[in-house]
């Protein structure tokens, strides 16, 4: 649920009024500081009741939050049963077309050297560009491949619709950092179960599960590897799924390592019951948020200048992190501070 944030003394005096002076997102980021915004949980479907169902949860969400905290991507892949795929996005694009703006809608496309992929481009890049908030591609092997699906982009004159890339094998986390440098690429996401089977057997079913994946040298090393690049690029790694999806105690568990461990800033999920453990696990608490609000505001104040809070020093380096904290709490509809609003309602966080 929104959370209310109470607004300590020294923070009432609320963000400089003047309208010269800089927002913090002028100031404090750079290239390889989250220069892109996402929701922070990327929930996926592809039976048709279901994507329904899907949308209507985010539409009631948005209303409840005051903001879209989950994107819903329509699935193309896994979804489309098999000699079926025409079909199917067609009623992807339907269901996409059917949605009201202000909802984020997404398209799992077949990878690049489907038989359906050509099929599927010309449906999403020539039909829905304007629809979707991104594009999401399965098995990205190098930056070859996201070359491929910009060509089609281009070709349809969609070259505005974000990519995203899911990692999938032991050469793809190798060539990671070059994918998250891809000019066209916003998030790259981990395929757990994929990467698994990659290995003919040399790691063990137990690492696709929620203890596992967080234990076998491995998959750890993939997840790293990928966040790293992202971070490295400006982009947003967005962690893999948990299929214990009625172990809500697990999945809290599994979203805020992967958050707070793992350095991930995003998270998939399968199952709608996962959604709201995955927003409360990637938003900061009241304790965070009230930090981030006295630092902030004192260093409006200054300028941004260097300052003093309670006896620590700040200066430009930790007010990006906190910064990057009241974002957050943007993002998952926490109820900001009084003395902050007007830094979101003069220049709102950018969604892509």
């Amino acid at each position: 649920m929104p959370l209310e944030v109470a607004v300590m003394t020294s923070g009432a005096l609320g963000v400089p009024a003047s309208d010269a002076a800089p927002h913090p997102r002028e100031v404090l980021l750079g290239a390889q500081a989250a220069a892109v915004v996402l929701p922070v949980c990327d929930h996926y479907c592809g039976v048709e009741d279901r994507m329904r169902k899907s949308l209507q949860l985010q539409a009631e969400m948005l209303d409840e939050y005051g903001a879209c905290v989950f994107d819903v991507t329509l699935d193309c892949e896994d979804g489309a049963p098999v000699g079926a795929e025409a079909a199917h996005v067609r009623l992807v694009a339907r269901l996409a077309h059917e949605t009201p703006p202000g909802q984020r809608v997404a398209v799992r496309v077949h990878a690049v050297d489907h038989p359906s992929f050509v099929d599927d481009m010309a449906v999403v890049a020539g039909e829905l560009a304007s629809r979707l908030c991104h594009v999401m591609v399965p098995k990205v092997e190098g930056p070859q491949d996201i070359d491929r699906v910009c060509e089609s982009l281009d070709r349809y004159g969609a070259s505005q619709l974000p990519v995203h890339a899911l990692i999938e094998s032991p050469s793809a986390v190798h060539q990671a950092f070059a994918i998250a440098a891809h000019p066209r690429v916003q998030s790259l996401s981990f395929g757990l179960m994929d990467f698994v089977s990659a290995h003919a057997g040399a790691i063990p079913s137990s690492a696709m599960g929620v203890a596992g994946q967080f234990q076998h040298a491995l998959v750890v090393h993939a997840k790293l590897e990928i966040a790293s690049a992202c971070h490295a690029n400006g982009k947003v790694p967005s962690h893999c799924v948990v299929t214990e999806f009625r172990d809500h105690a697990a999945l809290s568990l599994a979203a805020c390592k992967a958050s707070q461990e793992f350095g991930y800033t995003r998270m998939w999920s399968i199952h709608p019951t996962q959604i709201r453990p995955i927003v409360e696990a990637f938003a900061p608490t009241s304790d965070e948020i009230h930090a981030a609000t006295e630092v902030l505001v004192a260093a409006a104040h200054a300028a941004w200048a260097p300052i003093s809070v309670g006896g620590t020093l700040h200066d430009r380096a930790s007010y990006r992190y906190f910064w990057q904290v009241l974002e957050r709490a943007h993002q998952t509809g926490r109820v900001l501070p009084t003395a902050v609003q007007g830094w979101f309602a003069t220049n709102p966080v950018a969604v892509p």
